[in-house]
């Protein structure tokens, strides 16, 4: 029996224990996902007979892996999917079971709605047709994430699960734990990271405004979109937290979301136009100097990323070659980013 023949057993299984009123229960075309690395991702047709009619839904299974890029809390990505679902101009896949064991698929996993029929891919945001849309998924992306930014995480029920950091302290919080990162799983010196981290210390950003769910990772890929400049659900919540808002927009502007290499933010719109748009979205306000502060932070934060790769794959945790090509093949990109963002030639 194959990898693959047996998952989708164990999944068949799972759904009839969680489906008690379903007969006939099965796993078909079950497929992984190329990309990410905090967890594994799959998609497959789930098929049963309930209340006498037959049901034929895709799902997606995301899976802890052996190791991780970053170790993420997989119940606040659930947590957060589910209380977006309610949230307007936040389009979000419809979550279904969480397990925090590894009894039923050798590994903690959660399962959502599959939305088909759309894009993802970062390099092809810069192609027909989809370039020819590229100021309007621009605006569209920006705006979804002024929604998240404005959005009361208490009345979304996020407070009571996810720790809220007082406004003076977002900041710091963040630093030290990803400067931890680094001092964790660094295999050489990084002293463009070091010296930025120095200058993040020496010089803290403002409190934060309000406090905010932080996506963690908004950027070009990680979000379904289409032909027409529409954008249908955000994807990729494994490092959402509280804190200050700017943090997501920083990370929106890292030059190396700009995959198709056109100039603009995540290849799609010019930094002052994506500002506005998030300004009116949100209706806070971009504070230059703190938002550059982010945007520094967030360049470190990436680094950081592409550090913890290079270890887990190195030391042979994690086997996927995307660990290792991240972890060897963004490092110097980040680095000239950090450099860019200091103000130093490159």
């Amino acid at each position: 029996m194959s990898v693959y023949d047996r998952l989708a057993k164990q999944i068949e299984a799972y759904a009839a224990h969680r489906l008690t009123e379903a007969r006939d229960v099965s796993v078909e075309g079950l497929d992984r996902i190329v990309g990410g690395a905090s967890r594994e991702t799959y998609r497959f047709r789930l098929r049963y007979a309930s209340g006498g009619e037959s049901v034929d839904r895709g799902v997606i299974l995301r899976r802890d892996p052996p190791g991780s890029v970053i170790e993420t809390d997989r119940r606040n990505e659930f947590n957060a999917y589910r209380a977006f679902a309610g949230v307007p101009d936040v389009p979000v896949p419809e979550v279904f079971w969480l397990e925090e064991e590894g009894t039923w698929l050798d590994y903690p996993f959660f399962m959502l709605e599959e939305i088909a029929g759309f894009e993802s891919s970062p390099a092809a945001i810069g192609q027909p047709p989809y370039a020819e849309r590229r100021e309007q998924l621009g605006h569209r992306k920006w705006e979804i994430l002024g929604r998240i930014a404005a959005a009361d995480p208490a009345a979304i029920g996020l407070t009571g699960c996810m720790q809220a950091p007082a406004p003076e302290d977002c900041w710091r919080r963040e630093l030290d734990y990803w400067e931890g990162v680094i001092d964790a799983d660094e295999l050489s010196p990084w002293p463009i990271a070091r010296a930025a981290i120095r200058r993040l210390r020496r010089s803290p950003p403002p409190p934060a405004q309000k406090l905010s769910v932080v996506h963690g990772d908004f950027r070009t890929g990680n979000f379904l979109y289409d032909g027409q400049g529409g954008i249908h659900a955000i994807l990729d919540w494994e490092m959402v937290h509280l804190g200050d808002p700017l943090e997501d927009l920083g990370w929106t502007f890292n030059p190396l979301w700009d995959f198709a290499g056109n100039g603009y933010m995540g290849s799609l719109l010019a930094r002052d136009e994506a500002i506005r748009t998030w300004e009116r979205s949100s209706g806070l306000c971009a504070d230059p100097d703190a938002l550059g502060w982010w945007e520094l932070f967030n360049a470190v934060k990436g680094q950081a990323i592409w550090v913890s790769s290079a270890r887990e794959f190195i030391d042979g945790k994690n086997h996927d070659p995307i660990m290792g090509m991240a972890g060897l093949g963004m490092a110097n990109k980040q680095d000239r980013a950090l450099l860019e963002i200091m103000g130093k030639p490159t």
